[in-house]
């Protein structure tokens, strides 16, 4: 996976998420505002870097939707997120939603390919 901040991550996350209840996949500006509690302003900034990085298809003063490539980087957070939401409730039987939630999207952006793999191998193992 490509190396990017992760704030541009959660961005991509954000419109992925809220995509998922609209029409053909497109969000508006003030629906990411919304979601992450930011100014629109600040939306629009990180909208220029994140087409910029063809991560996104956006013109100014209209709906957004991910890229393919867009979509590659999502997928891999929300396997990431996936493995260790598992590891947390299952292995290490946290029982708190809060700080599970709290931990995944901390650590999401942090693990490997490898690491990730790894997880699911255990978690697979660990649950039979």
């Amino acid at each position: 996976m490509q190396e990017i901040p992760e704030c541009h991550e959660d961005y991509l996350k954000a419109i992925y998420l809220i995509s998922k209840n609209n029409k053909g996949g497109w969000v508006s500006n003030k629906e990411i505002s919304d979601f992450l509690k930011i100014k629109p302003a600040s939306v629009s900034n990180m909208l220029y870097k994140l087409k910029d990085q063809d991560f996104i298809y956006w013109k100014p003063r209209s709906s957004i939707r991910l890229t393919g490539k867009g979509k590659e980087i999502v997928q891999e957070l929300i396997k990431n997120y996936n493995c260790l939401h598992d590891f947390f409730k299952y292995i290490l039987n946290l029982k708190d939603p809060r700080l599970i939630q709290d931990l995944c999207c901390k650590i999401e952006h942090l693990i490997t390919p490898e690491v990730s793999n790894a997880l699911e191998d255990l978690i697979s193992i660990e649950t039979i």
